[in-house]
């Protein structure tokens, strides 16, 4: 493929991004940009024109979807298979880095990665065995404290907590768990890149080899590293290795769990002479759209700045609702939905997002959407090998790999019940923990000295023996055997039967679906994979279990969802970043809910509900619908709550009022004029009312101030009548 042809349909920043020298790239790409356009063309020219191999170039995706669609449209513009290149997510590519370097990395040759889960039973488990108060010192606080120290980089010997009690109970718990993990042989998402990053600093040699291999580095969605991240590439890249970063510093929203906009905002001061190109040319979305997220975001004064512009058509204003209460919101959004169904018959309800704040606003959608019989769901469900079952079964097909992952011994061993109980598992972590053993260590020593009493010796031998024929069993036979014999020889099938019903039959269907996952691994691939990135044939996994348990290890630490029925797509705010849907429904639009309360006096945290806000925005591809309710009841209690900032922000030219009882349309100029009519009357639009004249009517509109204030109500039998409030004697009905 020549120059031309690899350019060829790309717009002139897009060309400058893919044809540039090999130095630092800051690629600032607006939403629907073409983002992933560019980092393919871009692999594609390093390979073709300065013809660097496959195997020299690293990409970083953030999700294992991301990485997949990557390699396909590599395959697809160059016919060169992308095998040999490093293309993955952050925690899958320090995985293979540590299955390679595993000595050099202090780790035993089959760790085992744990999954949130895991880990939080691990964490309970040390916390009771040091006799802290669980109620003051909660095991889920303990978990967030460590992820957060290892995503910033730091080890419990590393953190001085001077005279915090509190402080103090957690790094003592840090520390704590590394040892069981170490002990173990166990690492969670967060081990694995504050490990691989380690290896770098503590094995230059191993470094040298890497920089010495790798001559080209690109970042996707560089907004969201976190500081381990960010470490991890920056001692990689040194001064030897240029660097492609392409992101979007106004859609930077996971502040909250460890992603610093710090990264992007100073890479260029990092990476000195770094090209930057600004990709501000929208395919998406329509132009008052963009014009409207423009007009927001260009309140948050901390960003590098671009403008999002289409060659395309205007389309629609942006649609503005001002709802009674949450049931009159979700009332409007299900009839603007069927309309929206009947105008446009041939396209589908997956077309449709409903995106909210906060996950408490999606009950009253629901329950609007059930009345209406219109089909929906959730975003972003939980995923297959999140589910309890699997988690069951996947625990012993851990055990039955390595005895010493405590984690999946705790899990299973009263699972099903089999009269082990608290108290004889406490006896175990107690012993494991004076012997400084694995809890399967520590069964064995309980067992041999008989060091229980006879009813848990014979409960726990039996269980020991379970696990011995299950790996006696499975010596030989295909890796979907044995998946399906642990799950018949475990007892889970009658132990999920007992739940009864349609919870039962999805959870047995899960478990076939388990097993045909095994059936579909491909082990040859998994070895191919291995020896393309030069791990040492001593270093190979051999075991198809071995592989498929890391695989479905990493596979559950995605965020991506499924896919589903044709249905409106439901989901808040952050799920909705990376997504598009031709008609967006942006809910609950009000003070104190979006923006939150808790950010709304806190400048960063408020720039960081702005750009949430505009990824709200960016989704919209035809049409956009923003509503807020004059008083909501979330969380137990009534709130009233002025229409969100962010509305006033947009300009009135781009958005247009509409009422659900009304036929008229009104700018949004007049809309917030609305306040003082409300104060002075005490009344509420979309409020039922009765005058003496003219019966039952419901208030549409209001104006003015003071003795003018005047109402617009639409009456039941006599029509729509504007009224002077302070002769008009209304009164209120409930």
């Amino acid at each position: 493929m020549d120059v031309t042809a690899l350019l060829d349909g790309l717009n002139p920043p897009q060309r400058d991004a893919v044809a540039a020298p090999l130095n630092h790239q800051l690629v600032l790409a607006g939403a629907g940009s073409g983002k992933t356009r560019v980092l393919v063309h871009r692999i594609a020219w390093l390979m073709q024109i300065e013809h660097l191999s496959p195997g020299s170039i690293l990409a970083v995706t953030f999700t294992n979807k991301a990485a997949k669609e990557m390699r396909q449209r590599i395959e697809d513009l160059t016919g060169i298979s992308p095998r040999h290149l490093w293309i993955g997510t952050f925690h899958s590519l320090a995985h293979r880095l540590l299955r390679i370097h595993w000595q050099q990395a202090n780790l035993p040759e089959n760790f085992q990665i744990i999954d949130s889960d895991d880990q939080l039973r691990l964490i309970k488990r040390i916390v009771r065995a040091m006799n802290i108060d669980e109620k003051e010192f909660q095991p889920k606080q303990a978990q967030h404290y460590i992820n957060s120290q290892k995503d910033e980089g730091l080890r419990a010997k590393h953190i001085q907590p001077f005279n915090d009690r509190w402080a103090q109970t957690m790094v003592t718990i840090y520390g704590a768990y590394e040892e069981a993990c170490q002990r173990g042989g166990m690492v969670d998402f967060a081990e694995l890149l504050l490990r691989a990053h380690e290896l770098w600093l503590n094995q230059p040699e191993v470094l040298a080899q890497y920089q010495n291999r790798f001559r080209f580095i690109l970042v996707d969605e560089f907004q969201d590293t976190n500081s381990i991240q960010y470490a991890w590439l920056r001692v990689l890249a040194g001064k030897v290795i240029p660097m492609m970063a392409v992101g979007d510093d106004d859609q930077s929203i996971y502040g909250w769990r460890g992603a610093k906009i710090e990264n992007i905002l100073q890479f260029s001061k990092d990476f000195a002479g770094a090209q930057e190109v600004k990709l501000e040319q929208n395919y998406r979305s329509t132009s008052n759209i963009l014009n409207a997220a423009n007009a927001v975001i260009d309140n948050n004064p901390s960003r590098l700045g671009k403008k999002l512009w289409t060659d395309g058509e205007a389309g629609e204003p942006i649609h503005l609702y001002q709802a009674f209460n949450e049931q009159d919101e979700a009332r409007f959004i299900c009839e603007q939905v069927e309309q929206w169904k009947i105008n446009n018959s041939t396209k589908r309800y997956e077309n449709i997002a409903i995106l909210y704040r906060s996950n408490a606003q999606s009950r009253v959608l629901e329950e609007a959407f059930i009345r209406a019989a219109l089909p929906y769901r959730i975003y972003g469900g939980q995923r297959f090998f999140d589910r309890l079952e699997i988690k069951n079964a996947m625990a012993y097909l851990r055990l039955m790999q390595n005895r010493h992952d405590d984690a999946a011994l705790e899990r299973v061993i009263n699972v099903p019940a089999r009269a082990i109980g608290e108290k004889t598992v406490q006896l175990l972590r107690d012993l494991a923990r004076d012997e400084g053993s694995s809890l399967w260590q520590a069964l064995m020593q309980g067992i041999e000295h008989k060091l229980l009493t006879p009813r848990a010796l014979t409960s726990l031998s039996g269980f020991a023996n379970l696990i011995a024929q299950m790996e006696t069993t499975c010596s030989g036979i295909a890796l979907h055997e044995q998946v399906d014999h642990v799950i018949k020889s475990s007892g889970l099938i009658e132990h999920h039967l007992k739940e009864k019903g349609e919870k039962a039959q999805t959870r047995l269907e899960n478990l076939d679906e388990l097993v045909t996952a095994a059936r579909s691994f491909n082990m040859d691939e998994a070895i191919e994979k291995q020896l393309q990135n030069d791990v040492p044939d001593d270093a190979l996994i051999q075991s198809p279990l071995a592989a498929f348990l890391d695989q479905s290890a990493l596979d559950s630490g995605d965020t991506q969802a499924d896919e589903f029925a044709d249905s409106v797509q439901m989901m808040t705010l952050h799920s909705a970043k990376g997504l598009e849907f031709p008609l967006v429904f942006l809910a609950g639009v009000e003070e104190g809910l979006f923006p939150h309360k808790m950010s709304a006096n806190d400048p960063e945290r408020l720039e960081e509900e702005r750009r949430l806000c505009y990824v709200g925005i960016t989704r919209a591809m035809e049409r956009l619908v923003i509503s807020y309710a004059e008083s909501r009841r979330l969380h137990g209690q009534e709130n009233v709550n002025s229409p969100s900032r962010f509305i006033g922000e947009i300009p009135a030219e781009y958005m247009q009022e509409v009422r659900l009882k009304a036929t008229i349309k009104k700018p949004v100029s007049n809309f917030f004029g609305t306040s003082a009519a409300k104060e002075a009357t005490g009344m509420n639009i979309g409020q039922r009312v009765w005058h003496a004249k003219f019966g039952e009517g419901v208030i549409l509109d209001m104006e003015g101030q003071g003795a003018q204030s005047r109402l617009q109500v639409s009456f039941d039998f006599d029509g729509t009548k504007w009224l002077v409030a302070a002769y008009a004697k209304l009164t209120a009905m409930e």
